[in-house]
């Protein structure tokens, strides 16, 4: 299961947005540097109610969505690339993740200490991007050394490697992310994956906004700033997520909490917003099965063939994959039912190069 890290400096609000997400109390929450020391993980539904309109048609009541795992980082200082703070454990830590959600405080409240004296996030922003540039420096000028000495040896890949990493070093010098250098050719970004580079990681920035300012986030200049530098200087996106009412919620039944939500003038849940916003930024897509036992949500990574995403269900269904029976989402509701939509010919028998969609209705046939 792929994982996304919740990262930020101390007290913007990550454990108490994780507790949110995760609807426990496993990470404290509390108002000091630190308060997270060892990683927090926590295996999150994801809100899709695409589910229950299928559950209706397919007539079952057991609905089973898709996942993905959250895992909560010690708060990072200026100085943790070289070993200030936690910073050694964060770098640690954020290397095993596969995207960052990087939550941003937003919010003035004298009775919560800001690390650095006041709240100021398009700064903060730049101390953690700093952090990690820093540290993708150091790989950087390490693996260059290494591929240098290979490519004497005429090794046209280390050769190739070396001039990406010289690129890379002239750009992270100039403070730029990794995910932000244009590409010399298409293989190039396929290449630095290879690196394992930090702020080569997908990042969706979590704007922690006051309880007031649900409503009219634009009427925050918190907010507004970094919209403009995640999208400017990191090609990156925002979400808006409000950490104390989420962790309020997450007590609530659902009715209340939809009145909860009414009051303050939203309809939906920062937390499933940021899910689904986590899901796409991790290159996730759903598909579906939809019988009288179950109605469930089948998770895959966006360019998968039929064969490969029929294997996300068990590996035999890939090895003896003939063909996948194919009904849109839209198109089955359209028709109201599955006798329906076959009569209007909307299923379709799709073969191995079939490229998945997201709310795909699948059935697979397979060779034993």
């Amino acid at each position: 299961m792929l994982q996304a890290g919740i990262v930020g400096l101390p007290n913007v609000g990550k454990s108490t947005l994780f507790n949110a997400l995760t609807r426990s109390r496993k990470a404290e929450a509390a108002n000091y540097p630190f308060c997270t020391i060892e990683p927090n993980v926590g295996v999150v539904e994801v809100p899709d109610p695409r589910l229950a309109t299928l559950a209706a048609i397919a007539r079952t009541k057991v609905i089973i969505p898709a996942a993905i795992e959250f895992v909560d980082i010690a708060g990072l200082v200026a100085g943790a690339s070289k070993g200030e703070g936690l910073g050694n454990k964060f770098l640690a830590n954020i290397r095993e993740v596969d995207a960052i959600v990087h939550v941003v405080r937003c919010f003035e409240d004298d009775n919560i200490v800001h690390n650095m004296g006041r709240v100021d996030p398009v700064r903060d922003i730049e101390v953690i991007t700093t952090e990690l540039i820093l540290a993708d420096l150091q790989s950087c000028e390490l693996q260059l050394e290494r591929n240098l000495r290979k490519a004497r040896g005429q090794d046209k890949d280390a050769t190739a490697s070396a001039n990406l990493l010289r690129r890379l070093l002239d750009h992270l010098n100039a403070g730029k992310p990794a995910s932000t250098l244009p590409p010399a050719d298409p293989t190039e970004h396929t290449r630095m994956k290879h690196f394992g580079l930090l702020t080569l990681k997908p990042i969706l920035y979590a704007c922690n906004l006051a309880e007031h300012d649900l409503a009219h986030p634009e009427t925050n200049p918190h907010h507004s700033a970094v919209r403009t530098h995640a999208a400017r200087e990191h090609n990156a996106r925002t979400c808006i997520i409000c950490a104390q009412v989420e962790a309020e919620l997450a007590d609530l039944p659902p009715n209340d909490a939809r009145e909860y939500l009414a009051t303050l003038g939203v309809t939906d849940s920062g937390v499933s917003q940021l899910i689904r916003a986590t899901y796409d930024l991790l290159g996730l897509a759903s598909y579906f099965t939809a019988g009288e036992k179950e109605t469930r949500a089948w998770t895959f990574t966006r360019g998968m063939t039929a064969p490969q995403c029929a294997g996300v269900i068990h590996t035999d269904f890939e090895k003896g994959f003939i063909k996948a029976e194919v009904v849109s989402y839209d198109d089955l509701v359209a028709t109201g039912s599955t006798a329906a939509a076959r009569d209007a010919g909307k299923y379709r028998l799709e073969g191995k190069d079939y490229l998945f969609k997201d709310g795909d209705i699948a059935h697979f046939r397979f060779a034993n």
